[in-house]
């Protein structure tokens, strides 16, 4: 060999695993990390096992608690496991081969969240994949049915049942005292507590819609410090409650000129916050952005890829009909200038944030 050109070969350091037992297979882990029973502990820190539920069934159609019984799910799966992934499928196009596919462990293990959205429509030849499935479910893998009740698809509920899945209820709260507790619930979820005469001034004050009377409720208990009261009610909720900055944000990207100064003007009226306002129009445009980027498709497909539920990927669907990318930037330029604007930079938030409406509803189908 020539000295003079002497080449330098080094071996590549090795990467060393742990093998964890996972039921019947083994998860890698990396070098540092050992197991300690069916935990693992690095560096004087230990995490011990937790148990992934293989099987969940969530009974009834309110969407609010629907996807937090969704999120619940993927929140328990990365607990035993932080890289568990979200996989979301409509049961009435899902084929048993696909089924099968979604379900099967993989090389180690990793964690799995599969939801079956409308589970109540699946077909049997997916009902008889399922009941083929629970009978030695996957290592890892959480199935999540979501059935919307009453007796249509009321095997696969009997099915699920049978084999032992944690049920979830989350049928529509048609009775008074339901919303009750259900925003005393609320309020106890942010950290406060609310009286009686309270309660009901914000129900009567909000409406019936839960993802509302959530909203409201945790913006009470920030804005009051954690006590509230029918006082801090009425301060805050004078007048229409259904006028929001989510009604005038909805209103102004699909280009509803009359009817979003109309909601601007009476929002500013009864006493909405210039900052929600704004925050409301951001949020919009880069949801319209961020589903009109990623093209049609089934909104239960695309709500894992892009990280919001089905209801809202639908209702984006639409509100993105119209809008081009450099009418987007614009709005998005439009949005970002009217959040600083109302936080002290402009003189007149009012003003500020008509001028936004009028520029995001230009915006829409320009280029």
């Amino acid at each position: 060999m020539d000295d003079g050109n002497v080449t330098s070969l080094r071996r590549p350091t090795p990467t060393l695993f742990v093998l964890l037992r996972v039921g019947s297979r083994f998860r890698a882990l990396p070098a540092g990390v050992r197991a300690v029973g069916a935990g693992w502990e690095h560096g004087g820190v230990k995490a011990p096992a937790v148990t992934n539920v293989p099987l969940r069934l969530v009974l009834g159609d309110e969407e609010l608690l629907v996807e937090r019984a969704v999120a619940d799910a993927l929140a328990a799966a990365r607990a035993a496991d932080p890289s568990a992934d979200l996989r979301r499928v409509a049961a009435a196009s899902l084929t048993r081969p696909e089924l099968a596919e979604l379900v099967s462990p993989s090389l180690f293990a990793e964690g799995r969240v599969v939801v079956l959205d409308g589970a109540h429509e699946a077909g049997k030849d997916v009902v008889a994949a399922i009941k083929d499935y629970v009978a030695d479910p996957a290592d890892g893998v959480s199935l999540v049915a979501l059935h919307a009740g009453g007796a249509r698809g009321k095997a696969l509920v009997d099915l699920l049942k049978g084999a032992g899945a944690e049920i979830t209820e989350c049928a529509r709260l048609t009775r008074y005292d339901d919303r009750l507790d259900f925003v005393r619930g609320e309020i106890r979820r942010a950290g406060g507590t609310i009286s009686q005469d309270g309660l009901r001034v914000l129900i009567d004050a909000v409406g019936n819609d839960l993802r509302e009377l959530a909203a409201a409720a945790s913006q009470l208990v920030a804005d009051t410090g954690g006590a509230v009261d029918e006082t801090a009610v009425r301060r805050y909720h004078r007048g229409r409650a259904e006028v929001t900055g989510f009604a005038v944000a909805e209103k102004a990207v699909v280009g509803d000129r009359a009817g979003a100064m109309e909601a601007l003007r009476w929002a500013l009226l009864v006493g909405v916050p210039a900052v929600l306002i704004a925050d409301a129009l951001a949020d919009a445009v880069r949801t319209v952005a961020k589903v009109g980027a990623a093209g049609r498709g089934d909104p239960y497909r695309m709500a894992g890829e892009l990280g919001m539920p089905p209801w809202k990927v639908k209702k984006a669907q639409s509100q993105a009909r119209g809008w081009r990318p450099a009418g987007v930037a614009a709005a998005m330029g439009a949005a970002a200038e009217v959040n600083a604007d109302v936080k002290g930079v402009a003189v007149d938030a009012e003003y500020a944030l008509e001028r936004a409406v009028l520029r995001i509803i230009e915006a829409r189908g320009t280029g």
